[in-house]
Formats: C-alpha cells, structure tokens, sequence
C-alpha cells in the first residue's frame, strides 16, 4: 500500500509541474515506473476525479479536484481570513509582491499573496510550492531562526538548489549559504537578490509567536532595479512589523494553532 500511495503522490506532484499535460510513456519512463503500473494508477486518478485524459492526444492532466481541496482547506483553517488584510497593507506600502510561507514540518508552503505593483514589471511566480530553503529568502528567513547545525541538517535533507535553476547567486556552499543565514539572524530580516531567480530581489522575516517558536514567514519580492537594496534595507522594519501582526493574529487560525 505505501508504494502504491507512493506512486500515486509521484505522478500527482508531476502533473502538477506539467499543467500541459504528458503522454503515459514520458510519463512512467520519467518517473522511472513501469508502464503497466502507471497505466493503472492513472485510470484510478482518472476514476476518482483527480485527473483526465486529453482525447485527442491522449495526454494526462489534472483536474482542479486537488486546487479545489486546498482552496478548501485553507478556507476552512482562516488562514486567507487574518492574513490577507495584513499582506495587502504592505503590498500597497511596497509596491511589490507580498507572499505569506505557512512552516509544515520541514517545508514552507505559500499559502497567500497581494501583489502591489500596479504598473511596469510585476513579479508573481506560482503559489503553493514548497519552498527552496537554500536559494530563497523565506528559506534564509527560517534558518535563521534556527542554529546554523539545525540549518544546515535542514537544507541537505533538502538538498542545495543550483544557480543553473534559480538564480546566479544561489549558494551552492555551507559557507555561501551561512553568510546569508547569519547576516538575517542580525538583521531580523533575509534580503537576497539574484539568488532565487534572474535579475529579481526579495526579502523575508519570520512569523514568531509568543512561545517563541516560527509557524510562518512574510517575504516582499520583486524586480532588482526597483526592489534594491537600499529599498528593501528601508522596508525592513515595516515588513517586520507585518509579520508581528501576522504572528498576534494567529490565533484565530485553527492551522497556524496547531502549529503554534
């Protein structure tokens, strides 16, 4: 059973990152599984409602079965409720895009978002996606937090993401990747530019609850030639600021108390 449901979570996570669809073939041979066992594993997806065959292709795809129980889910947990006014306030004061990371177990997961910029480039990369600690600034946020032996035990369960997928200057190195996290432990804040992508900057702070343990991070992302680092340096007390508010509002959110 567990390496059926394994199979199963596999090809889910797949067609997610391939919203295009995948012939069965590509399909089993990337995931490096029998063909007649993807086959059947599909027709169940497809059974149960979770994904579809494009008929003139023969291409899978999902469904919105999955979005429609996370959008439910989160509706349920109040999480979208307490944060969104919050994360719009400091869109508007920062023009850029605000995005809410909720910690689940060793991952974060954006969960929420407001964009501010309302002319010229806007940055706005897919939400729900597990967060890359090593080459992202909600990932330096929550290191931070930690020791630097809790941090790095963290990132190689992780593994280090390669400048080649994110950005040229993502740390490929413990010694990299600590002067980003100890810089963030003084500052109270990450800032990175050019690490989780090309030509863009972002910084984060921690949602820290009264415990003193970390259920979320706060980040404000956006293009380099406008989010600089003498803008982000000035936004730092207000988007601290926000993730204090976050973290005193947590309470009335049935997921943020669990993880409390």
């Amino acid at each position: 059973m567990s390496s059926i449901l394994e199979r199963s979570f596999k090809v889910l996570e797949y067609l997610a990152a391939h919203p295009q669809g995948k012939a069965l073939s590509t399909l089993a041979s990337e995931l490096e599984m029998p063909l007649s066992a993807t086959h059947r594993l599909l027709a169940e997806l497809v059974r149960y409602g979770y994904a579809r065959q494009d008929g003139s292709h023969g291409n899978y795809h999902l469904t919105i079965k999955l979005v429609s129980l996370g959008l439910s889910f989160l509706s349920s947990t109040g999480i979208v409720d307490i944060a969104q006014p919050l994360l719009d306030r400091l869109a508007a004061e920062s023009g850029e895009l605000v995005r809410l990371a909720v910690v689940d177990g060793d991952a974060l997961t954006f969960v929420a978002k407001a964009q501010g910029a309302k002319h010229g480039l806007r940055y706005d990369p897919d939400m729900g996606l597990s967060v890359n600690l090593s080459c992202s600034s909600a990932g330096h946020a929550w290191l931070s937090t930690m020791t630097d032996e809790q941090a790095l035990e963290l990132v190689a369960r992780q593994g280090f993401g390669k400048p080649e997928d994110f950005g040229p200057k993502a740390p490929t190195t413990v010694k990299a990747l600590l002067t980003y996290i100890r810089a963030a432990r003084k500052r109270g804040f990450s800032i990175i530019n050019e690490v989780f992508a090309p030509a863009m900057s972002a910084m984060a702070a921690p949602v820290r609850v009264a415990d003193g343990s970390v259920i979320g991070v706060v980040t404000i992302a956006g293009p380099l030639v406008r989010l600089t680092e003498e803008r982000m340096l000035s936004l730092g007390p207000t988007l601290m600021e926000t993730a204090g508010e976050v973290a005193r509002a947590s309470g009335a959110s049935a997921l943020f108390k669990r993880r409390a």
